[in-house]
């Protein structure tokens, strides 16, 4: 089938995982439905595709997705069953047309997204292939992807002592998917054990991860290192890496200083606690090491590690292809975090990957904090090949649902390959 003639396009206002409101979006094709549900961030890149609230401060906080849902039901429906759809990227372009802004703010983000994902489904129903080989970029080899464990909650995501975001573990040893996923889990089953011993909450943050009472970053990596010991892993290449996600936009200042710990930092002086921090623990990969703006601090830390370990740019490149391609001219990252909703359509999606491996950028698939059930980006992860995923820890529900749906993929086609071709390059510890 070329062309998909969509019969109804349905909303409605649902909770992700933080409890906050979000969309349900079903796209019909006669006795046909495919539905999608749309994830939000916490921590946010200012550049990032402009979700639409209501701002009514009398239902959830202001928060409500209404008028998105309404937006989803007239317009956009409208739209959608107008004609015919000979490909998913005709459609993206003509929502983005429709909504005539450049942040998608008039619409909304997650209106848009809601209905590239739902129709996306749909075109590889119809197509009769899994969704992850419909998403295949090229010809690039759908890959299971690595994925990175959120063990530790810090920042915006479990408002602690803890300035950095995340701390997740990362099976670069494993051989198949099932492997990786067992020593995720492991690990973080003998992180719970070990804080509990020494007397810390074991409650969650946002993503699924502990939310210790420990303030510096580096006694959050000693904690893993014993966790990974706990577990019978070696920690570094031969077992289980470190991955960091500081997200230190959140902890930069007016004045363009860091305050960490409580301590106040120069982009420089947190460039050479990371060079720091590199030498002492087995870390394969930063992420938003440095603000969104601080393009001088980005150029100093890519300089110093970028030859070493992957550096995952993520708010300054809010899944943009022209932004990460000026972000590659100005020798800023050797990586890009790739989200959904964060450029607003699938298609957009599929081009910021294309754009990194035009660059030589290496890519991660990501989840936000605020997630659903849905499991699209399992297999988004797969399509691209680009062999890195993080979706949080290996525990609640919406956070499994992607791991598992991993597991399942792998089950179903033994034969495609598993894991990142980016460490080779990476020299852990």
């Amino acid at each position: 089938m070329t062309n998909v003639r969509f019969t109804d396009l349905r909303a409605c206002e649902i909770l992700d995982s933080r409890g906050r409101p979000t969309l349900s979006v079903t796209a019909v094709h006669g006795s046909r439905s495919a539905t999608a549900t749309v994830p939000s961030g916490a921590s946010t890149g200012r550049s990032e595709a402009r979700e639409r609230r209501d701002g009514d401060e009398s239902r959830y906080g202001g928060a409500g997705v209404l008028g998105a849902a309404d937006t989803v039901r007239t317009e956009l429906r409208e739209l959608l069953c107008s004609r015919s759809w000979p490909s998913l990227a005709d459609l993206d372009a003509a929502m983005i047309a429709l909504d005539g802004t450049d942040d998608r703010g008039r619409l909304g983000a997650n209106a848009i997204v809601g209905v590239s994902m739902a129709a996306a489904r749909m075109f590889a129903e119809l197509q009769e292939v899994p969704l992850w080989s419909w998403l295949r970029v090229g010809d690039v080899e759908p890959r299971l992807p690595m994925p990175c464990f959120n063990v530790l909650n810090g920042g915006a995501h479990a408002h602690t002592g803890l300035d950095f975001q995340e701390f997740m573990i990362a099976p670069v040893a494993a051989a198949t998917m099932a492997d990786a996923v067992r020593a995720g889990a492991e690990v973080y089953a003998a992180l719970r054990g070990l804080l509990a011993e020494r007397g810390h909450s074991v409650g969650l943050g946002d993503e699924g991860g502990f939310a210790p009472e420990v303030t510096r970053p580096e006694d959050a990596l000693h904690l893993l290192l014993r966790a990974i010991e706990d577990a019978g892993y070696p920690a570094g290449p031969d077992g289980i890496a470190i991955a960091l996600d500081p997200a230190a936009s959140q902890f930069r200042q007016p004045d363009g200083s860091y305050l960490l710990n409580g301590h106040r930092h120069s982009s420089t002086d947190l460039v050479q606690r990371y060079v720091q921090m590199v030498r002492d623990f087995p870390i394969w990969s930063i992420e938003d090491g440095l603000a969104e703006d601080d393009l001088s601090g980005w150029r100093e830390l890519t300089a110093e590690l970028g030859d070493r370990i992957q550096l995952v740019g993520d708010d300054n490149f809010v899944t943009n292809a022209a932004r990460i391609a000026r972000g590659a001219k100005l020798n800023v990252a050797n990586a890009a975090l790739i989200k959904l909703n964060q450029i607003g359509t699938v298609t957009e999606t599929l081009d910021a990957v294309e754009t990194c491996r035009q660059h030589g950028y290496a890519q991660m698939i990501s989840h936000r904090s605020g997630e659903t059930t849905d499991d699209f980006i399992a297999d988004l992860a797969v399509g691209t090949g680009c062999g890195q995923l993080k979706a949080g820890a290996p525990a609640r529900g919406e956070r499994v649902a992607k791991y598992n749906r991993l597991l399942e993929i792998a089950a179903a086609r033994p034969e495609l390959p598993y894991g990142t071709t980016e460490l080779s390059a990476a020299r852990i510890g």
